[in-house]
C-alpha cells in the first residue's frame, strides 16, 4: 500500500524534515578527532526533543529482542551502517555516517550524512563526494512519469561508473506515519530473473520516501556484527551512505530534510 500524503500531511513532515536538519548541523559540528560517538548521539537527541518531538530510533522495531538504543546510528569507517554509539573514539582521518530519524506529530523524517573526522585521504573524500552526487541523481529522478526503477537504475549507473560497488542488501523506502512503510527503493536494478522479486511502483505526488545510496571501495558484501545492529562490509574496505526524506510533487521534488 502507497499512502499518498496530503498537503497538511506534507507540511508536517516537512517541520519533522527541518529537526532532522538541525540534528545533522548540530552533529557535524560536534564530530572532530577524540569525541566519542555516545557524545554525538547525546547532542543529537538533545535537539530532536527541544524541538517537541520524539527520536524515532529508540526502541525500534517494536516487540523486537534487540530494539535500538539510541536516537542516531553512527557507523565509522568500514561500518556501513546501524553503527550504535558508544565508547568509541572518532580519530583524525577517519569517516563517519550519521543517521537520525524524528517522530513529529505523528510524521516520521528520516536522513543521514557522511563526513570525515579532521582531514582525511583524498580518496576517502571522492568516496564521500560520489555518495553524495548518488543521491542528488536519484533524487532529480524522483519525477512524475517516473517509477521507483528509474531512480535505482540512476544511482547504480551513476555509482559503478565511478568504479564503486553498490550494496544490495539494504534500501531506500517510504517513509509517513512509520519509519518504513511498506515499498523498498533498492540503489540498483536487477536483470533478468531477478527481476520478478521486485515491484517498480509508478511515482505520484504525495509519495515520500527516503533514498539512501550506499556504496564501497570494495566488494558490495556486508554482514552483520553480534550487537544485533552493526553493519560492516564484509572485506574491511571503506564505505559510504547518505540520505534524505523526499516528496514527489507535480513538478520538482521536495527535499524534506533539509533545513
Amino acid at each position: 500500500m502507497v499512502h499518498l500524503k496530503s498537503a497538511e500531511e506534507l507540511l508536517i513532515m516537512r517541520e519533522a524534515g527541518r529537526i532532522v536538519a538541525r540534528a545533522h548541523a548540530a552533529a557535524r559540528a560536534a564530530v572532530r578527532p577524540g569525541v566519542k560517538t555516545a557524545e554525538i548521539n547525546r547532542v543529537i537527541d538533545d535537539v530532536i526533543r527541544r524541538h517537541n518531538a520524539i527520536p524515532t530510533f529508540i526502541g525500534y522495531p517494536p516487540n523486537s529482542p534487540h530494539p535500538f538504543p539510541a536516537a542516531s546510528t553512527i557507523s565509522v569507517n568500514n561500518e556501513l551502517v546501524h553503527g550504535i554509539p558508544g565508547e568509541r573514539v572518532l580519530q583524525e582521518g577517519d569517516i563517519v555516517s550519521i543517521d537520525t530519524a524524528a517522530t513529529y506529530k505523528g510524521f516520521v523524517a528520516d536522513g543521514g550524512f557522511t563526513m570525515g573526522v579532521g582531514q582525511i585521504s583524498p580518496e576517502a573524500q571522492r568516496l564521500i563526494d560520489a555518495g553524495e552526487e548518488a543521491l542528488r541523481i536519484g533524487i532529480r529522478m524522483a519525477v512524475v512519469g517516473n517509477e521507483t526503477k528509474d531512480i535505482s537504475m540512476a544511482i547504480q549507473a551513476y555509482a559503478e561508473s565511478q568504479g564503486y560497488s553498490v550494496i544490495r542488501e539494504y534500501t531506500g523506502h517510504g517513509v509517513g506515519k512509520v519509519m518504513h512503510e511498506d515499498y523498498q527503493i533498492p540503489n540498483w536494478w536487477p536483470r533478468g530473473r531477478k527481476q520478478r522479486h521486485w515491484r517498480s511502483l509508478p511515482l505520484k505526488p504525495g509519495m515520500t520516501f527516503a533514498l539512501e545510496p550506499m556504496i564501497s571501495m570494495g566488494s558490495p558484501t556486508t554482514k552483520t556484527l553480534d550487537d544485533h545492529w552493526t553493519v560492516v562490509m564484509a572485506d574491511g574496505a571503506l564505505c559510504t551512505w547518505t540520505e534524505h526524506t523526499i516528496a514527489v510533487t507535480d513538478g520538482e521534488p521536495l527535499i524534506l530534510t533539509l533545513p
